[in-house]
């Protein structure tokens, strides 16, 4: 039984399979200098989650077991640490915390914003990682520009689909990836093309793009190599950007440069969203319980939208 000291956590002790998260009571976190601590109304489930928790990533990024997973996170401002006066208790925010599979989570107040009146928390709640990751690399990295041809490969996924209605939203030319059941929500993001990867060879299709952002990785990073124009750009989401094939075939290549500040990023989004020009899409909705079945869900790589945790007030 929880106490006001205490919550509901979802929680890894050893590497596996999903049916290795466990909901445990454990002790509230208290937020250090400079954080606050957020009560959770949503949380975001996202790819490196389920790849920490599988122990894909533990040579790169080792986490002290027992674990709370979980980056995305929307919800109430419980609590303030030293030195804060961004935000307010009771404020409504979302951005990226520390173990967010939970009922409470702390985050600094450089990685979170205010969510706007009429936004939900589930609205807000995938924006970070799928928001911040498809501005960052479009915006910073890609330098998008209107009337530019951009090529979203994955255009129905987390990151895709709200990369798609940015480069809409810039005024670029957006052509995007999908499979046959994705083509007709893809379109509806406002993609001026979508290509059906299943019956149709990209690199055959699509030509002279200006940028191309892969958030699939693999044999996808190969296959997109060709339809950049001269001097244009791959930013890869899902992988290492290869330098030096980019420069044998006279093109740029990068990874996805996260500012350690994000809160800029996050205001700008949340206008977007306020204004009806980005609208998240959400897949699957899950209790903070069913943490292992959304897991299964995401690893199966071919949602639509985010997956959400919720939490029960």
């Amino acid at each position: 039984m929880a106490t006001e000291t205490s919550m509901r956590a979802v929680r890894l002790h050893e590497y596996g399979p999903p049916s290795v998260l466990i909901v445990d009571d454990v002790d509230r976190p208290v937020p250090a200098a400079g954080e606050v601590l957020i009560r959770v109304h949503a949380a975001g489930v996202n790819p490196i989650d389920w790849k920490l928790r599988a122990g894909f990533l533990q040579q790169f990024m080792p986490v002290t077991l027992p674990h709370i997973p979980g980056l995305d996170v929307a919800g109430t401002v419980e609590a303030l640490g030293d030195g804060v006066t961004e935000f307010a208790v009771g404020e409504r925010v979302f951005g990226r915390g520390t173990g967010t599979y939970a009922e409470f989570a702390v985050a600094p107040t450089t990685t979170i914003a205010q969510i706007p009146d009429g936004v939900s928390f589930e609205q807000a709640a995938p924006l970070h990682v799928g928001g911040e990751t498809a501005w960052v690399a479009l915006f910073d990295d890609a330098r998008l520009e209107a009337s530019q041809r951009l090529l979203v490969q994955g255009g129905a996924g987390g990151v895709g689909a709200i990369a798609v209605q940015l480069g809409h939203w810039k005024g670029a030319y957006v052509i995007a990836t999908a499979s046959t059941a994705n083509v007709d929500f893809v379109r509806s993001l406002g993609a001026d093309e979508v290509i059906d990867y299943t019956s149709v060879n990209v690199e055959d299709a699509v030509h002279d793009v200006d940028v191309v952002l892969d958030t699939v990785g693999g044999e996808v990073t190969a296959h997109s190599w060709s339809v950049l124009k001269p001097g244009g750009i791959l930013v890869v989401i899902a992988g290492m950007p290869d330098v030096e094939a980019a420069a044998a075939r006279g093109v740029r290549t990068s990874g996805v440069n996260h500012p350690a500040e994000t809160r800029p990023v996050l205001e700008e989004l949340a206008k977007l969203v306020a204004s009806g020009d980005v609208k998240p899409q959400i897949g699957q909705v899950f209790p903070l319980e069913d943490a292992a079945q959304a897991h299964a869900a995401s690893e199966t790589g071919h949602g639509r939208g985010r997956i959400l945790l919720t939490v029960a007030s």
